[in-house]
């Protein structure tokens, strides 16, 4: 069941990509020969007007084929005036750009869902204090409530974490309610070197406490819920840029690139821990769709961009055989980049199984 919810994600992701790019594409005067979920053989079609409407075999991507543009062979261009071929180099940027825009529109709205259901989040409850820390030192105890850091109130436990690491204090000042008893620590926190989520080693301060488990929600309101929103998608936009470059420059190894088994495998054990979690990855996901496309590759809507800005530029349009070659180069780089995370999701499941 899973793997099935997996599945209709994605293709709800894929399905909103396209429609962005054919939604400006019609609004142009484009026309969009093939709507296609999926790819290989189609295994349902259905014409509306002058759109074939598919489902293919093959449910890992999709793609919509206009009139005068044909991402197999750059060369089949059509002059006619409802082909993509005639339209302006900004009006063919708009096509391109309305994909990825529609998925992180997806995401702000899944972000803006989860906002107005309530956000999971820990009360800023105390459950261990580590021994030897200067938490301990300063007669933290278990249960103790942290009310305020620096005289700035806290709610949520990731507020003291964040307040530590932000305080421009060496010595760091705890507001605690134990009981009925408030109480005011001065604490020196000290630095640990351990690993951020790209495997690069960073410094921290922590003062050696970690929390109870005391589960609550927080829910915004409509101009709070956009604000967290808006936040959400763009911290997950400079997430996966930053893995990007992280990962051509190599301080991340191609070890770690996953493919669609690690996708459907991740998404279908979020739908199993419940609706907030679900929401959560296909919001990510949809981001990681969003940002991924608009990277400058050929065959990606990022490289028809660069394209069409090299013709906005020079007032000149590429020459379509060094368009034609790049193109095969861009589909040979997607192809061993996804070859690569099947291969890395193969040996994860074999090392771990």
């Amino acid at each position: 069941m899973g793997i099935l919810i997996a599945l209709i994600v994605l293709s709800i992701l894929i399905f909103f990509h396209e429609l962005g790019h054919f939604s400006v594409a019609r609004l142009f005067g484009v026309k969009v020969e093939v709507f296609s979920i999926g790819f290989g053989k189609r295994i349902y079609t259905k014409q509306i007007g002058d759109t074939q409407w598919s489902i293919s075999a093959i449910p890992l991507g999709g793609y919509v084929r206009m009139k005068g543009q044909d991402d197999s062979d750059p060369t089949k261009v059509s002059y006619d005036e409802d082909s993509y071929t005639t339209k302006t180099p900004i009006q063919k940027i708009l096509i391109l750009l309305a994909g990825p825009f529609a998925n992180f529109l997806m995401a702000f709205l899944l972000y803006f869902a989860i906002s107005q259901m309530g956000v999971p989040r820990l009360m800023p409850y105390i459950g261990e204090v580590q021994k030897d820390s200067p938490a301990y030192s300063a007669k933290l105890q278990k249960e103790d409530k942290i009310v305020a850091i620096d005289n700035h109130a806290i709610k949520y436990w990731y507020q003291v974490g964040k307040s530590i690491n932000e305080s421009p204090y060496e010595i760091v000042r705890f507001e605690i309610q134990r009981n009925t008893q408030i109480l005011l620590k001065d604490i020196k926190p000290k630095l640990i070197e351990e690993k951020n989520v790209f495997g690069e080693t960073i410094t921290r301060k922590i003062v050696g406490i970690s929390p109870m488990l005391k589960p609550t929600s927080e829910k915004f309101g409509f101009v709070d819920g956009v604000k967290y929103a808006y936040d959400e998608t763009l911290n997950a936009s400079m997430m996966i840029f930053k893995s990007v470059q992280k990962m051509l420059s190599g301080a991340v190894g191609a070890d770690k690139v996953g493919g669609i088994i690690t996708i459907v495998d991740v998404t279908a054990k979020a739908s199993q821990n419940g609706i907030l979690a679900l929401l959560f990855f296909t919001a990510l996901i949809s981001v990681n769709l969003g940002v991924l496309n608009l990277l400058p590759i050929p065959a990606l809507d990022g490289g028809h961009i660069m394209f069409n800005l090299y013709e906005l530029v020079t007032g000149k349009k590429a020459s379509e055989s060094v368009m034609y070659y790049l193109t095969m180069i861009g589909w040979a780089l997607l192809l061993g980049l996804m070859l690569l995370g099947v291969y890395n999701d193969i040996n994860r499941i074999i090392i771990g199984g």
